[in-house]
């Protein structure tokens, strides 16, 4: 893996810090379409001319993965760079740093207990959430924003699309 996403990860530590900051206490989801894009990086690392080959790693890999299981993947993920510490040293760096990965976001990962909850494991919903809300208001040809109209803008089409629309304005005669 190259440096871009060295520094993606670094960044994530970063998404995560500051979640914390202005969200204390809420519950924090890794995307899991994203976190299955890391084994499927790592698959074609590990089986780069084998289609078959990725496939059959995956499958157990992934089931791990849906399942919650992070612990038992992260010790799959360490046997497996154990196994390559001799042939290939890059590659058993790449596997660890997976692991890692695996093994510092496992509490965010738990993903049978956040659909039992009925939350969301992928960020579509919220993307798409932020397309209708800040995309189809804010992003139009030829608009420029200021951040405090851009946010007065969003907050009053939250508002809106929220049918709280009179609550808006309750809230700033009273400011």
């Amino acid at each position: 893996m190259g440096h871009d996403q060295n520094r993606h990860r670094r960044r994530g530590v970063w998404i995560w810090s500051l979640a914390d900051q202005h969200f204390p206490g809420a519950v924090q989801i890794v995307d899991l379409y994203h976190a299955r894009q890391h084994l499927a990086e790592l698959a074609a690392l590990l089986h780069p001319h084998d289609a078959a080959a990725k496939r059959r790693w995956m499958t157990p890999m992934k089931d791990l993965l849906d399942h919650g299981k992070i612990e038992e993947l992260v010790e799959c993920l360490r046997e497996i760079a154990t196994e390559q510490a001799d042939t290939n040293p890059n590659l058993t760096k790449e596997v660890l740093t997976e692991a890692e990965y695996f093994a510092t976001n496992a509490s965010r990962m738990n993903y049978p207990d956040f659909r039992e909850k009925g939350f969301f494991v992928g960020s579509g919903v919220i993307e798409a959430g932020c397309k209708a809300v800040v995309g189809q208001r804010l992003k139009r040809s030829g608009m420029f924003w200021t951040v405090r109209g851009a946010n007065s803008i969003l907050a009053l089409r939250c508002c809106r699309l929220n049918n709280r629309f009179e609550d808006y304005w309750d809230e700033a005669r009273a400011a």
